[in-house]
């Protein structure tokens, strides 16, 4: 029988946090403007065109709570986001970003204009509805690079529901990284149930894919403390800033990040913009990490890049 001395060292090794693998290489000045070092920024959330509402041309951005006062103008076609997506990733040093649609052909239209930046994504609305054998046939010959945004939550369905599971066992055979809508908020869609967005529902998932790479859209928020233990308990999981980083007053965004970053998680937080179709979010996201006084330079650099380039096992040759 172990020894209470013996059972305590362990219970030490334990709680002990692991330490992060080292980056591939030191961070890359891009240019020099003026007297300001041009950084880079990795986007782990973005969506060509797409949107789970109906968004007429020139639409607000949501924002919540209501009543608020909405931002920004929708695109109006594909292109026009595609293009005004390149131009603030230019205007905002976006080297590499993770991009979703559940339309496949136009996935493959984003990714060829601009190959080295972006990585396809197929977003997963409903189970069933983007054939796993195509998924498996794109996971093999490189045209897929990740799963997600897994957004089943809008129709009422949680993450350890059965029917996600061969999407979730197919992501850890090849290893790619999974994005997935797990909070307490989303679109007004009459299917959406906040219940079905407990972080903690995620432990089953976990438990049955121990390998696999999975990040939670806007940290699981307003789940604070369910999102805090599963990430001590599940080091394998991450999670973006995305659309809280705009949707939500900023004072709130602020306070749920702060939270996390003392609690030790900020090594384990990546930036995502989620403009879906209003690509000027892109940089209020930007902004706000920027602008959180309570972080270091070394924390806003971990969230907008370095994270990002450890979850993603990136290589320099990756990033050119």
């Amino acid at each position: 029988m172990r020894s209470l001395t013996t059972l305590a060292a362990l219970a030490l090794l334990a709680c002990a946090p692991s330490e992060p693998p080292a980056l591939p290489d030191p961070e890359p000045l891009l240019e020099q403007e003026g007297a300001v070092e041009v950084r880079p920024v990795i986007d782990m959330h973005m969506h060509a065109h797409e949107v789970p509402l109906p968004i007429t041309e020139g639409g607000p951005a949501p924002c919540l709570p209501a009543p608020c006062e909405p931002r920004g103008e929708a695109t109006g076609t594909p292109e026009a986001s595609l293009q005004q997506t390149l131009k603030a990733m230019d205007e905002h040093h976006i080297v590499k970003a993770f991009v979703s649609t559940g339309d496949l052909d136009l996935l493959d239209t984003w990714v060829e204009a601009a190959p080295n930046r972006f990585m396809a994504g197929s977003a997963i609305w409903r189970p069933g509805e983007v054939p796993l054998e195509e998924l498996k046939e794109r996971l093999a010959d490189g045209r897929l690079h990740g799963m997600g945004e897994i957004a089943a939550q809008l129709a009422g369905i949680p993450p350890n529901d059965p029917s996600l599971d061969p999407y979730f066992s197919l992501a850890e055979a090849y290893d790619v990284p999974v994005l997935i809508h797990t909070e307490g908020i989303g679109p007004p869609v009459p299917t959406f149930r906040v219940q079905a967005g407990s972080p903690l529902l995620l432990e089953d998932v976990l438990v049955a894919h121990p390998k696999l790479r999975l990040y939670v859209e806007n940290a699981g928020y307003p789940f604070l403390d369910d999102m805090i233990a599963m990430m001590y308990q599940y080091p394998q999981l991450y999670a973006d800033v995305s659309t809280i980083t705009w949707i939500i007053p900023r004072q709130a965004f602020h306070r749920y990040l702060r939270e996390l970053v003392e609690a030790g998680l900020g090594k384990r937080l990546m930036f995502g913009s989620d403009q879906m179709r209003w690509p000027e979010m892109i940089g209020e996201g930007i902004a706000s990490i920027e602008t959180a006084d309570f972080l270091t330079e070394e924390q806003k650099r971990d969230i907008l890049y370095h994270n990002a380039v450890r979850f993603l096992r990136l290589e320099p040759r990756d990033l050119e």
